[in-house]
């Protein structure tokens, strides 16, 4: 737990090469689940000794804590906390490009996609917002023989109707009003590798049928050319609505569909693995640099939240959590969810008393200058209030939501 703040034990000296590799089978009895990962490129290490490559030390301790520095993750283990030291060694040793995952349906799910990415068929990946639909996509294309090649990503949703087709298939200069230069479009960009088209549902129909070509006949027609371009790209296409239920509203077309879903794959709302929750926060603070450990109690509220914004939703809660942690560890109080404000029919004032609104207008301080600064020191100090009464009155603000007309947060 992350209670105590007794001092840690001194690292013991590092044991001679023999007694390392009883070493791979001593620790796997002390933290369970430590003989399934992948060690083969990490070196176990039980002093302050610095060999060449990747070291993950772990050793047992009154209070939980974690370390990265550089290529050397140093875990010290209080009992009980043994679950989320095995997350943050599993992602410590995954490769770069591997999504976290520990729910069977996710771990099948990887598999799948790294069986798949074998091949050339195209993939479409399928799933709402947030669920990590570019992550698998490019686990696909580094799982891949075009892992050499380009990774090239675009959304659909995000360009203009008028630049898409340029975008994509490329222009000849003085094509259009602007084109002093050729674009060569991002089919030929992603020439040898992978294109993604992410939010593929949002092409206009009269583009789809010229996507539809340039899978067909591996070639495009740059906007002002003669001849079109062969191109040798895979497609790996990503939408956040039912793609077939588009089809019978007839807003996309039935063989576009059929030429992307050679190999369908689905993606899987936060909440249906919650297995993931803890692997995902652990890979995310290693990500941030900042391994900062939570307490069992924030492990759980992470565990029991519902997640409407899936694994989005959960970086920004973990994100905010590290603005607000002033030490190396994450509670209760360092946790801030989005709350989406109701609609404005539900929004009519209601009477309320004087230390009500007093209450809301300070919450809305507390909340403005802890944005706005990177400690709870500074917040205090720019409040004009000691850092023990700011820490009493966020604990107040547990609960406890800001009333705005806009999106919102609530402890």
């Amino acid at each position: 737990m992350n209670s105590s703040s007794s001092p840690l034990p001194a690292p013991s000296p590092l044991p001679p090469p023999a007694a390392l590799g009883r070493l791979r089978g001593i620790l796997p009895g002390l933290f369970p689940g430590l003989d399934q990962l992948d060690l083969d490129a990490t070196q176990l290490v039980t002093g302050d000794e610095r060999p060449a490559g990747r070291q993950l030390y772990i050793a047992p301790a009154r209070r939980s804590s974690a370390r990265l520095v550089a290529q050397r993750l140093e875990l010290h283990v209080a009992p009980g906390d043994e679950a989320f030291a095995l997350a943050l060694a599993a992602a410590f040793v995954a490769p770069a490009q591997a999504p976290a995952a520990a729910a069977p349906a996710s771990l099948d799910l990887l598999r799948l996609a790294t069986r798949v990415a074998a091949s050339e068929v195209s993939v479409l990946i399928e799933g709402a917002t947030g669920t990590g639909k570019e992550g698998l996509a490019r686990l696909v294309h580094h799982q891949s023989p075009r892992r050499d090649g380009p990774f090239v990503a675009v959304n659909c949703a995000a360009l203009p109707e008028a630049m898409l087709e340029a975008t994509l298939f490329g222009h000849e200069r003085g094509a259009f009003t602007g084109a002093a230069q050729a674009g060569r479009g991002l089919f030929r960009a992603a020439e040898g590798g992978t294109l993604l088209l992410d939010e593929v549902s949002e092409l206009p129909l009269a583009l789809q049928s010229k996507l539809l070509r340039a899978l067909q006949e591996r070639e495009v027609l740059p906007i002002g050319a003669t001849r079109p371009e062969t191109v040798n790209v895979r497609i790996i296409a990503c939408a956040n609505r039912d793609l077939a239920a588009e089809v019978a509203a007839g807003r996309f077309r039935a063989d576009l569909f059929y030429r992307l879903a050679v190999f369908p794959l689905r993606t899987l709302p936060l909440a249906e693995r919650r297995e993931d929750i803890i692997a995902i926060a652990a890979h995310w603070l290693l990500k941030a640099g900042r391994p900062c450990w939570p307490s069992r109690a924030a492990l759980a509220r992470l565990e029991a939240h519902g997640w409407p914004g899936n694994v989005r939703e959960l970086g920004n809660v973990l994100d905010r959590a590290l603005v607000l942690a002033d030490e190396d560890s994450i509670g209760l109080e360092q946790l801030v969810f989005d709350r989406l404000a109701a609609p404005a029919a539900t929004l009519a004032p209601e009477p309320a008393p004087l230390p009500a609104i007093a209450r809301q207008s300070e919450d809305r301080a507390i909340r403005s200058v802890l944005a706005e600064t990177r400690s709870r020191r500074a917040a205090a100090e720019r409040l004009g209030i000691s850092e023990r009464t700011l820490r009493y009155k966020l604990a107040a603000m547990a609960g406890r939501p800001l009333h705005a007309p806009a999106a919102h947060m609530v402890q």
